[in-house]
């Protein structure tokens, strides 16, 4: 029986990050429930495009036991999230990572990503691959210049064109 994952898209989301993980999903008969860092469940992504999510992220607390895994779907997460840090829903978006954290689930992410693991600080010890731009961020974990690497449950891509490169370890941990 395949896993449930949460995945969080941040508001604007990376279209193509985030339709890579759906389409990899779906296409896998992994049931997952889109969550989104905001107070509203319409969204864009960064191209413009409207999006409405399952839920937000206010519904994702407290419930780490209720998944297997959860995917941050990066955007233009970083900017936005230093110009919001503290909205109620960017306040929750670490708390949600920090609870799956803990319960030990999967935590699977590219881009930015790393650095909402390593603010959270669930990835004391571990390698993280995200965006060169970000690299000096991290600061719990150690940052690698690989396209992509699972160190423990932390699954994650430098960008979103490395995707294809993580997601077929990522489908193999969710089956």
């Amino acid at each position: 029986m395949s896993k449930k994952v949460a995945v969080l898209a941040v508001n604007p989301v990376n279209g193509l990050g985030l339709f890579t993980y759906l389409e990899n999903f779906f296409e896998n008969k992994i049931e997952y429930r889109l969550f989104a860092v905001s107070d509203s469940t319409d969204i864009k992504t960064n191209s413009g495009v409207a999006l409405r999510t399952d839920d937000v992220i206010e519904g994702l607390v407290g419930h780490a036991a209720d998944y297997d895994a959860l995917v941050f779907s990066c955007g233009d997460a970083v900017p936005v999230f230093a110009q919001n840090a503290d909205k109620p829903y960017n306040q929750l978006l670490i708390q949600v990572i920090k609870e799956f954290g803990a319960a030990d689930k999967l935590l699977i992410g590219h881009c930015g990503a790393g650095v909402f693991f390593d603010i959270a600080g669930v990835d004391s010890g571990k390698q993280i691959a995200c965006h060169s731009y970000v690299k000096d961020t991290i600061k719990n974990g150690s940052y690698t210049a690989a396209p992509c690497i699972v160190d423990g449950n932390i699954y994650t891509a430098a960008e979103e064109k490395e995707l294809h490169l993580l997601m077929p370890e990522v489908i193999d941990a969710l089956k």
